[in-house]
C-alpha cells in the first residue's frame, strides 16, 4: 500500500520535475477536533509527502489517510472505518500555491505568507486558505501553517452518538522542511 501511495504520488508531482523544486517525504500534518470536557480527538501524519516550486510557490502535499495516528487504537479505527472511509478514500491532497512567493526574499527570519489551494478529502475538494510562516535556512524551506476544516464540507457524517463529542471546525496544522532531492 505504501509503495502504490509513493507511486501515485511521485505520478501525481511529475509536474514540478522540471522546476526547482524543494521536497519532503516526512511532513508533519495533524488535525484535532476536540471538545472540553470529552476525550481528544487528535490525529498525527509524520509520513506527508510535499513538494514546493520554488520557481512559482506552486505547492502540493498528500497524505495516506491510514497514516493519521491516534492515542488510542480504537479511536483510529472508527475514524478510518466509520468517518473517512479509507478503504474508498485512501488519500487527502492539497493543491495550491504560496501568493506571492519570491526564493530570492527568503532569510533565517521567518516571514508570513498565504496559502491558497483545494483540499481533496473524502472524495471532496474545498478551497482552503492559510497563513503560513516560511523560511530558509542551510539550503532548506521551512514552511508551518494551519486551517480549520469541517468535515461537513467534505461529507463525512459524524453519528448523533458522538457528534457532541467531536468539534465542527477542524484545526489542521503542517510543518514541513523541505530540502532540494
Amino acid at each position: 500500500m505504501k509503495k502504490l501511495i509513493f507511486l501515485n504520488a511521485v505520478l501525481f508531482f511529475a509536474g514540478f520535475v522540471s522546476a526547482q523544486k524543494y521536497s519532503s517525504q516526512k511532513g508533519n500534518v495533524t488535525f484535532e477536533a476536540s471538545l472540553p470536557l470529552f476525550e481528544d480527538v487528535y490525529a498525527k501524519d509524520d509520513n506527508n509527502i510535499v513538494v514546493l516550486n520554488a520557481d512559482n510557490g506552486e505547492i502540493a502535499s498528500v497524505s495516506a489517510v491510514k497514516n493519521f495516528h491516534f492515542k488510542t487504537k480504537l479511536m483510529e479505527e472508527h475514524f478510518n472505518e466509520s468517518y473517512a472511509e479509507t478503504a474508498k478514500y485512501p488519500k487527502t491532497i492539497f493543491k495550491g500555491k504560496v501568493v506571492n512567493f519570491d526564493k530570492t526574499k527568503l532569510t533565517a527570519s521567518p516571514q508570513k505568507y498565504n496559502v491558497q489551494g483545494t483540499l481533496n478529502f473524502h472524495g471532496v475538494d474545498k478551497a482552503v486558505s492559510s497563513v503560513a510562516t516560511i523560511y530558509a535556512k542551510d539550503g532548506k524551506i521551512y514552511m508551518q501553517g494551519g486551517f480549520v476544516a469541517r468535515p461537513a464540507d467534505h461529507n463525512v457524517t459524524i453519528p448523533k452518538m458522538v457528534s457532541k463529542k467531536v468539534a465542527e471546525n477542524v484545526n489542521v496544522q503542517y510543518n514541513y522542511v523541505m530540502a532540494k532531492p
